[in-house]
């Protein structure tokens, strides 16, 4: 099994498929690398597809230790792959979890970026937010070591997973049964070490500003945590475009491949024909007719 090693001698797991300029997919608390199978099939065919496990997701390794789960680790494990791989610079591509750490990249190390995509990001981003968050951070993470199955199961039917289930019941079974093979300890710790002590959006705005790399966020109108959070990094990041998702939940690239596809597809033929620029600050100025006061 191929693996790259951390910083701090963890290994990770990753699988690649394809040739062209590369791309690394980051998968959600609840994923890991299979959950980009329709993604890595469909891109695999123009460009050198990469999807990893993070820390905590066997094969790879689960440190039994919280202190080595952290959201600077969750970003600097994406770092660790393309250094494994020697590659200097990819499409980042991110859901939830993983999403907040493809931004984290743009935050920290843009340079390794040629863009970041940015999906189903946000849950705690607003002000006043951050007890409640992550009061239910830790209430999951203590209900996954009392009883991992019951508590994997009621996850994965969650207010944001429902309309997954609804629309693709083989499909949902299929993210349910992946959900259910991960590891409790490495769910627990991520959530502890990740999840619960990560900064929260309304937090990063100052960065979010400086970063220049072209960005893509999606979101799931249906996913109600991430709505707000999506038009925060729109409005922050300049070089952002914002696509919602009708009727969709959280797991939009799962729920809606052909869509979620397309528009990554789109976004990253513009980026690599250089179409993809910072925000006109004309259409920053406000009003709409153009002739407010000066």
């Amino acid at each position: 099994m191929p693996h790259a090693a951390a910083d701090d001698g963890v290994k990770l797991y990753y699988e690649e498929a394809g040739v062209g300029a590369p791309i690394v997919f980051v998968h959600e608390f609840a994923g890991d690398h299979r959950s980009w199978e329709p993604q890595m099939r469909f891109f695999s065919r123009r460009y050198r597809c990469i999807a990893f496990n993070a820390r905590g997701y066997p094969p790879s390794d689960v440190p039994a230790d919280t202190e080595r789960y952290s959201q600077a680790r969750a970003r600097d494990d994406i770092i660790a792959v393309l250094d494994h791989l020697r590659i200097d610079r990819a499409h980042i591509v991110g859901l939830s979890m993983g999403g907040f750490a493809t931004l984290h990249v743009g935050l920290a190390h843009p340079e390794r970026a040629r863009s970041l995509v940015i999906a189903g990001c946000g849950y705690g981003a607003r002000p006043g937010e951050e007890e409640k968050f992550r009061a239910e951070c830790e209430a999951a993470a203590q209900a996954f070591d009392a009883d991992w199955p019951a508590a994997a199961a009621k996850y994965a039917i969650g207010p944001t997973r429902v309309q997954y289930q609804n629309k693709d019941p083989r499909g949902w079974r299929e993210f349910a049964a992946g959900l259910a093979d991960h590891s409790p300890r490495g769910a627990s710790n991520t959530l502890r070490g990740v999840q619960k002590r990560r900064p929260l959006l309304f937090q990063l705005v100052d960065g979010m500003r400086r970063i220049a790399v072209p960005t893509l966020i999606l979101t799931g109108d249906e996913d109600e945590p991430c709505l707000e959070a999506g038009l925060l990094m729109k409005r922050s990041i300049p070089a952002s475009g914002l696509v919602v998702m009708p009727r969709a939940g959280h797991a939009i690239n799962l729920e809606e491949p052909d869509a979620f596809n397309r528009e990554v597809a789109d976004f990253l033929a513009r980026v690599e024909a250089g179409r993809w620029d910072a925000r006109d600050p004309r259409a920053a100025a406000g009003g709409i007719l153009g002739f407010g006061q000066k």
